[in-house]
């Protein structure tokens, strides 16, 4: 029986117990329910009063949509493109000489950086500080916190242990549950507004300017004793040269005559250090100013070419003058075969009876606005010539006759050599002078043809001009009787020649009577052949700079002519309708040449495209009487300049239709260099030769 009350016992103490362990359970979910009511009661209370005070205002334009429509759903697809990037970006290939587009757009669009020193709490950075400066993890503080709070009455000391327990447990799960619920985000909605706003970025702009690279070269030298020696000597002998010219001024005005001296000196040195610098930062300024021309120089292609294969056009560049050469005319252009941009010009005057002052100056592409070099003359210039492998040395022909040599390396603005009565100078303008082969002795030497009728060769020998008579031009059956009955031949005048480019005893003279004489320098008394050229004075004439045996000749009489040396009548003739001032071949093709009108027209033909008339037609002067004079081809870039009666000279570039080289057809390879050319004129010549066979 006791073992029997002991089992009962001891049922019912377990009985006992676990009733005792669910009431506790539910007096601590009750108390859990209730508080947790009560903090939700007080929340939504709080809610409510924060909502009472903000209230949502409508703007009067809202649409007022039904719940479907709230509810329905917008997709929208989001790139990872920036609109705003620009799809045509270029940049120069140094590789390919051309600007080439860039396939790989930057589409990254910052919007806004802000640098900080904060760190996530869960990084290893932020354990690491915490763990340094000895503070405790985020949970351990929140359960001490918890655990901190007063304790809540309860009827045992056992189930208020328990209740204890339990209801830090709950208070834990709360507090993580709040911080939750904090953490959550407002879900976006139709009528949602949120105190925010957004600036309009505005599209991003990039400017650059790329240029060629500049020339590098490396540049080494060390400074011995005897290095600077020599530099102390140099500056010794100038101070004593300075001392020589001090006594050379008179003793009443020496302080005054020293004062000036030394004035002069300083400024010229002063002047000398910064000139080559001011040059360079001049043309820089120039360059920058004239920035489109300089774009359409290098860049520039007529694109309407495309559509019209027997027309082509002149784009203006730069125009040249001088303000004191305004009054005076383009007598002569030369470009330098060395420095491809500078270009020699010659002004003077046609009209005989306004002769006086002329003037030489030197333009450069780099700077349009002042001359490169400038030398003032008594005598009006008629002609000029630079010389090829020399180009410092410029041979000039003046109006009274003389003809002189200037050196571009001299300071001083007088000629190194000028002719006079003594050395044999013409008696009449000169009207043209060129260059030729040093002779036996390696002495430079040019020719020269004039209104007197005489062909001189002139060589410079130590400090003069000595002269040489090549030819003396006599008219045909005419005569004059002097003195004591004598007959005296009539002197023809010449007014222009020109050497053959590979026959060097070879050259043509163009007469006032429009005759064109092929002499040689081997005979002085008569012509190898007189063609009847033109009615009124050849202006101009010039062998071909491919064909051998090919000249051009061009008169006031409106025409210019073809001709083959080896054919008294000529090949081709073309009625310009004015008085034609010069003539040039191009030196890239040798079926183009250019003429220049009075009119003021710039005529360019080429004989493969069309052999009747010209391709381009174009007035490049601003006012109707002026009148151009002169023409010439640079060497190497597409470009013409032309000067005219009052002293400007205006640089066009030929579209690529003036400048078109042969194609290749199939099956057939075209031979190079020259010879191309060559075979060009060869084929006109055949197809102007094949109606005399066959009317023969």
């Amino acid at each position: 029986m006791p073992v029997v009350h002991k089992t009962g016992t001891v049922k019912s103490k377990q009985g006992s117990n676990t009733q005792s362990q669910k009431a506790p359970a539910a007096k601590t979910a009750k108390a859990a329910s209730k508080k947790k009511d009560e903090e939700d009661g007080t929340e939504m209370g709080e809610g409510d009063e924060w909502m009472q005070g903000k209230t949502l205002i409508k703007p009067l334009d809202q649409l007022d949509l039904t719940e479907a429509e709230l509810k329905e759903e917008f997709t929208r697809i989001l790139t990872a493109n920036n609109p705003h990037a620009p799809q045509n970006i270029v940049r120069y290939s140094f590789k390919e000489r051309s600007y080439k587009p860039i396939s790989s757009v930057d589409q990254l669009a910052v919007h806004f950086v802000l640098e900080g020193n904060l760190l996530h709490q869960d990084s290893d950075e932020a354990r690491r500080q915490r763990a340094k400066q000895g503070l405790p993890e985020e949970k351990a503080t929140v359960e001490t916190a918890v655990a901190e709070k007063p304790e809540t009455p309860a009827a045992g000391g056992e189930d208020a242990g328990d209740v204890e327990e339990g209801g830090g447990e709950e208070r834990a799960d709360s507090v993580e549950s709040k911080v939750g619920k904090k953490e959550q985000k407002i879900t976006n909605q139709f009528n949602f507004s949120e105190r925010a706003s957004q600036t309009l970025n505005n599209p991003l702009r990039e400017r650059g300017c790329q240029t060629e690279p500049p020339p590098r070269a490396n540049f080494s030298a060390t400074a011995n004793q005897w290095e600077i020696y020599d530099v102390y000597l140099e500056v010794l002998q100038k101070q004593e040269k300075n001392k020589e010219k001090a006594k050379a001024v008179p003793k009443k005005d020496d302080d005054k005559g020293k004062k000036k001296m030394m004035l002069v000196e300083t400024q010229s040195d002063d002047i000398t250090k910064v000139a080559k610098v001011a040059k360079i930062i001049e043309r820089m300024v120039n360059q920058n100013t004239f920035d489109d021309i300089a774009q359409d120089f290098k860049y520039f292609e007529d694109a309407s070419d495309e559509y019209r294969e027997q027309e082509g056009t002149l784009l203006p560049l730069w125009k040249f003058q001088y303000d004191k050469a305004k009054r005076l005319s383009v007598t002569a252009l030369c470009w330098n075969e060395s420095y491809k941009d500078l270009f020699a010009v010659g002004l003077g005057s046609y009209d005989f009876t306004k002769q006086g002052r002329g003037m030489l100056v030197f333009y450069s592409l780099k700077n349009s606005t002042f001359p490169e070099y400038i030398y003032p003359t008594t005598s009006g210039i008629l002609c000029l010539d630079i010389h090829k492998h020399l180009p410092y040395l410029v041979a000039v022909g003046f109006y009274d006759g003389c003809v002189a040599v200037y050196n571009l390396k001299e300071e001083t603005l007088q000629p190194i050599y000028k002719s006079t009565a003594k050395s044999g100078k013409h008696t009449d303008p000169v009207w043209q002078v060129k260059w030729q082969k040093d002779d036996m002795d390696n002495n430079h030497n040019f020719f020269s043809v004039s209104s007197d009728g005489r062909v001189v060769s002139w060589t410079l020998v130590k400090n003069e001009l000595v002269f040489t008579d090549i030819i003396k031009l006599s008219l045909a059956g005419a005569v004059s009787e002097g003195p004591e009955g004598v007959q005296l031949p009539i002197m023809a005048c010449g007014t222009s020649f020109d050497f053959h480019k590979q026959i060097d005893y070879l050259f043509l003279v163009g007469t006032e009577e429009g005759k064109i004489h092929k002499c040689s320098k081997a005979y002085s008394s008569q012509f190898l052949e007189t063609y009847n050229a033109h009615n009124m004075a050849v202006d101009a004439v010039k062998w071909n700079h491919f064909h051998t045996k090919v000249f051009i000749s061009c008169s006031s009489d409106w025409t210019v002519k073809i001709w083959d040396h080896t054919i008294k009548t000529p090949m081709f003739t073309f009625d310009l309708n004015a008085s034609v001032g010069d003539v040039a071949w191009s030196p890239y093709s040798s079926t183009v040449f250019a003429a220049v009108t009075t009119d003021g027209k710039v005529h360019t033909f080429d004989l493969s495209i069309n052999k009747y008339e010209a391709i381009c037609q174009q007035p490049v002067v601003a006012k109707k009487k002026t009148k151009l004079t002169h023409i010439e081809f640079n060497p190497v870039y597409p470009i013409i300049i032309v000067g005219d009666d009052r002293g400007y000279v205006t640089s066009l570039k030929l579209s690529p239709n003036l400048r078109k080289k042969p194609k290749e057809k199939k099956g057939q390879e075209l031979p190079k260099g020259p010879e191309v050319e060559i075979a060009k004129m060869e084929k006109l010549l055949s197809l102007l030769r094949e109606p005399e066979n066959s009317n023969a």
